[in-house]
């Protein structure tokens, strides 16, 4: 009896569950006629969209299904994440389309060779192409459930002008962009949501822990990643991305609840300046018919405000670099199911109704306009070379002679955004100076992807608008620290024919038997890795502190500070050197074998100034008011990259950890002053025990405030006493704190290359990335800075004037004892969005050489 009325009770409240959710029909406009044979979402799910919150899975299973049920509809598997979860990419088109897509597809690429340029008549019959992405954000969930909407509705839609219009457009759905995010804020979700529905904006429902599902797996932000490619996610969606080429690309996210809706063209002011005006024309007539859908259902909306078009690197701001009309729609968010705003009640089922909307409007939009946007396309290409010749340079000179990796990454960045790249197949000697052909390409300005050139080498400093939703500099071989220089002569450069493409990997070492050790040098991107590997490995290495010249295969060759010595007489590990030579092979770094330990210059190698390397433990400071974003990027660089272990502790939890098992701790930008007194005192007798510390921002910040740090930093009095706040009207507020701020930008400063936390560094004059107004005086003592600005640090971005001369011969860098223990503090993002080469290299040498200097502060 008790099994029965239990099983009664629950049936009940699932039907009353059900009667409150809304079926798919409700979410699509009234009149059409669907074919009943095409599923509903809810046959999959089990219950109907809005009524709870989807796992990636279930989201899967129903498109899979739709596939399998509709001739519309093809399924495309771009890759996995690190989480292993499938990104999807469905094609929705007539069936005729679909059977032909990759004749279609190939007949319209522009990037292929000997077709920069469709007639009038063949872009007038191809296809419509269109891109809807959902939810690049994980955990704003509206998008991905309207997807399953959308594709429902072109799917099953039987109304004569959906016929037509799938006759003549392809629709690309990327229903889930983020989906390890995704997971992660639907289990939060569902695990603290009542049965009984809650709108309390403080229930825990509402507020996520550290990490949200804003990131993917390794806590990045991937809508800030279609310029920079360091996650596989970007990797995965770009290759198909050009592959459509879309005429119109919509990208669907959440915003505050207490906000209503946005679709562009946001500030126009804002707008990259390489971006067409005609772009802005188009996008301002698709916002016409988002309008129209919205005051059908009389919903709040906005689209001149808040929001900008600059930073290339989004879903919305890169197809306009790409000869598309990208457009950014953001929906209140309840983030949850449903939530008290100004607005009234904000549900889940409203979020998704509106993105259903738009995205329709975004479709209907397209299709009016589509002889203007298939116009728009072809000009975009076809003015390239015209612009290219205006230019009073040709191309670009990219050259880097030790290391291998960040050129490599730079040319493979390039090439997956279809930019050609040639090597040389001879020297070149431009303004005095020879350029190798083993190490130098040329990057011709004249090819489709001129405006994306710009777009990635631009050093511009001054702006018409000079507030920035995000970064205002990413000039990427400033951030890969690689040489550039602008070509104005080609005449005696030879060129392969074919543009680079990724190399295979080399096996080039072997084992000598009789070898007195081996030696690899530092200044390659991998070297951390190779090293870590051999410690893991109970393999010993010495850092050489001073230079040293050794007979190598009958020559003399130079070892700068910072060489890895492996000699061969110290070495317990019976298998020593074939794990060498492995783990060098596979990280592609040659190894130099010595015979002897007498050099014919410098230090011997028994001596005292190769000293012992110990392998890292690492700890990474985390939980709530930490910037999850920075954690991210030394967790990819020291753990994705280098395969450091890296063990990441929340801050509460700290007291409750034996500090004296780790030698490092990491502590990235955040706030801190939730740190107890306690945990504080265990840190500062950590370091002066003899621990490493090292602290990034607002973490150096806090070091410096807990006097283990003896560094001072500019005060925010001091910060605006740089500015006249005189005759200052109301509306001038907001750009007096632009003024202040730093959203990102790219500085020059000078590194002390003879410092042993710069071994690698060949060049003193190195680009680093700042994205906060935080300023660390100049120490008055010698040896303490590693790094300060140059007299005029700003190269790419906008500062303003008084900041860029504040920052002006102060340090960017500083290092110096603690008892026995060491503090490095930095007010750069080191390791920034991955991608950032030129400067995350400092993090490993922090890790491994932290103990080869000393600096005892007085």
């Amino acid at each position: 009896m008790l099994l029965i009325r239990i099983l009664i009770i629950s049936f009940t409240l699932l039907c009353s569950i059900w009667l409150n959710a809304k079926p798919v029909q409700s979410y699509l406009p009234a009149g059409s006629q669907f074919n009943n044979k095409i599923p509903l979402p809810s046959s999959t799910l089990g219950f109907e969209i809005g009524q709870r919150h989807i796992r990636h899975d279930q989201l899967s299973s129903y498109f899979y299904t739709l596939a399998n049920n509709s001739a519309r509809v093809n399924i495309t598997s771009m890759g996995k994440t690190a989480q292993q979860r499938e990104q999807l990419l469905v094609t929705i088109s007539s069936p005729k389309n679909l059977a032909n897509l990759a004749s279609i597809l190939s007949e319209r690429d522009l990037f292929s060779p000997n077709k920069q340029q469709l007639t009038k008549q063949k872009s007038d019959e191809a296809p419509l192409v269109i891109w809807l992405g959902y939810s690049v954000h994980g955990d704003e969930i509206s998008g991905a459930n309207a997807a399953m909407i959308v594709a429902y509705y072109l799917a099953a839609n039987d109304d004569k002008k959906i016929t037509e219009l799938l006759a003549n457009t392809v629709i690309v759905l990327e229903p889930s962009i983020n989906p390890d995010g995704m997971d992660r804020f639907v289990n939060w979700v569902s695990t603290y949501r009542n049965s009984t529905d809650n709108s309390d904006a403080n229930h825990m429902e509402h507020h996520q822990d550290w990490v949200t599902g804003r990131t993917n797996h390794f806590w990045f932000d991937l809508n800030r990643d279609w310029l920079l490619l360091s996650q596989q996610e970007s990797k995965h969606r770009l290759k198909y991305f050009h592959q459509y080429q879309p005429h119109v690309v919509g990208d669907f996210h959440e915003m505050g609840h207490n906000s209503s809706y946005f679709f562009q063209p946001g500030i126009q002011s804002r707008t990259h300046p390489l971006t067409p005006k005609r772009n802005v024309e188009l996008t301002t007539t698709l916002a016409t018919f988002h309008a129209a859908a919205l005051d059908k259902q009389q919903r709040l909306y906005y689209s001149e405000e808040n929001f900008d078009d600059f930073y290339y690197g989004k879903g919305s701001t890169y197809p306009d670099i790409n000869g598309s009309i990208g457009v950014l729609f953001e929906q209140a968010s309840a983030r949850g199911m449903q939530q008290e705003s100004i607005n009234g009640l904000l549900t889940l089922e409203f979020s998704i109704e509106n993105h259903v909307t738009t995205s329709l409007s975004t479709i209907n939009g397209a299709w009016e306009n589509r002889q203007q946007l298939k116009q728009y396309r072809s000009n975009f290409y076809q003015q390239s070379n015209k612009l290219a010749k205006k230019e009073d340079f040709s191309g670009y000179l990219l050259h880097e002679s030790k290391d291998n990796y960040r050129l490599n990454a730079l040319l493979s960045n390039l090439t997956q955004h279809k930019i050609k790249v040639y090597p040389l197949t001879a020297d070149f000697e431009f303004k005095d100076k020879e350029y190798q052909k083993s190490n130098s390409y040329y990057l011709p300005l004249a090819q489709p992807q001129f405006r994306l050139i710009q777009a990635l080498f631009n050093r511009q400093t001054n702006f018409k608008d000079n507030t920035f939703y995000d970064v205002s500099g990413w000039t990427m071989p400033l951030a890969m620290n690689i040489e550039a220089v602008q070509v104005n002569r080609t005449r005696g450069l030879k060129l392969a024919k074919q543009a680079w493409s990724i190399p295979a990997t080399f096996t080039q070492n072997s084992k000598n038997q009789s070898a007195y050790g081996y030696i690899f040098e530092w200044h390659h991107f991998l070297a951390p890795k190779l090293l870590n590997n051999l410690l893991a490995n109970n393999i010993k290495a010495r850092v050489a502190t001073k230079s040293f010249s050794s007979l190598i295969n009958g020559k003399e060759k130079h070892f700068k500070t910072g060489s890895i010595v492996i000699p061969a007489g110290i070495q317990q590990n019976t298998d020593w050197q074939g794990l060498l030579i492995a783990a060098s092979n596979h990280v592609g770094i040659p190894l130099d074998t010595i015979t002897t330990g007498l050099t014919m210059k410098g230090v011997d190698i028994g001596s005292s100034s190769l000293k012992p390397i110990k392998k890292a433990k690492t700890l990474l400071l985390g939980g709530s008011g930490i910037s999850q974003y920075e954690a991210g990027e030394v967790r990819f660089y020291l753990d994705e990259t280098l395969n450091i272990p890296l063990s990441i502790i929340d801050h509460s939890k700290l007291r409750r950890v034996d500090l004296s098992t780790y030698s490092h701790i990491i502590l990235v930008d955040g706030n801190y002053q939730h740190v107890s007194e306690h945990t504080a005192k265990q840190l500062k007798q950590w370091v002066k025990q003899g621990g490493v510390i090292i602290g990034q921002k607002r973490g150096a910040q806090w070091l410096a405030k807990q006097e283990i740090l003896r560094t001072r930093f500019f005060t925010k009095k001091q910060i605006n006493q740089l500015f006249d706040h005189n005759n200052l009207s109301y509306q001038d507020k907001e750009k007096l704190a632009s003024r202040k701020r730093i959203a990102g930008a790219i500085f020059q400063v000078e590194l002390d290359t003879s410092h042993p936390l710069a071994y690698g560094y060949q060049q003193s004059l190195l680009p680093v990335f700042r994205n906060s107004n935080l300023i660390m005086e100049q120490p008055q003592q010698p040896f303490v800075t590693l790094a300060r600005y140059t007299p005029s640090p700003l190269l790419s971005g906008y500062t303003d004037k008084n900041l860029v001369n504040r920052l002006a011969h102060n340090a960017a860098i500083v290092a110096h004892n603690v008892g026995k223990g060491r503090v490095i503090a930095t007010t750069e993002v080191l390791a920034f969005r991955g991608y950032w080469h030129g400067t995350a290299k400092l993090l490993a040498n922090s890790l491994f050489f932290s103990k080869a200097f000393s600096t005892p502060y007085k």
